[in-house]
């Protein structure tokens, strides 16, 4: 008895050591080689910072890719998902909602076109990117809002589409925005 109780106090020990001590300061020195020297990627319009590569924002503005929803606004304070599953009235009035507004102003799209990321929010309510698909469906709307050839936006989404080594493409739609705000 005596020696299991020995065991676990020098196990605790060694996690607490490694893993609020040592993995911290690697953690944080490691973060100093990242492009935003551990303080996140900002990302700026005409000097100014406007936003951080991270970290979603909402964007509703016709002349703007829309940002995938957020299930806290938007607020990095409260990062977190919806606890409502695909079976909720709730949830599905807000996805129907959410399909409704895009196909307002997406006229030319069906229910079938709008990829899920668009009217579904992530995990932590604070995704920065979209799919493809989702900007891809919007460059008809921000064009002709912007008065811009269709095939330039398109040109301006294909150019920040990110290959990461793994998962999906993606796109950042704050990237992608002030991209946009930087053709005039």
């Amino acid at each position: 008895m005596m020696k299991t109780l020995i065991q676990s106090i020098r196990l605790t020990i060694v996690l607490t050591v490694l893993l609020c001590i040592i993995y911290p300061v690697v953690i944080s020195f490691a973060g100093k080689f990242s492009k935003g020297k551990g303080n996140g990627e900002t990302i700026t319009l005409n000097g100014k910072i406007v936003g951080y590569a991270n970290e979603g924002q909402k964007f509703d503005k016709p002349q703007y890719f829309w940002s995938r929803p957020s299930a806290v606004g938007y607020n990095a304070a409260g990062s977190a998902g919806s606890n409502k599953g695909p079976s909720n009235p709730d949830y599905l009035k807000e996805v129907n909602s959410r399909i409704d507004t895009l196909l307002k102003y997406h006229p030319y799209l069906k229910r079938s076109d709008i990829p899920a990321d668009m009217v579904t929010a992530s995990g932590s309510g604070l995704d920065p990117d979209i799919s493809p698909a989702g900007a891809q469906i919007q460059v008809k709307r921000v064009a002709q809002f912007r008065k811009l050839d269709e095939q330039k936006v398109a040109v301006l989404v294909k150019e920040h589409t990110e290959k990461p080594l793994f998962g999906p493409e993606k796109v950042n739609v704050l990237k992608l925005n002030v991209a946009l705000d930087e053709l005039k």
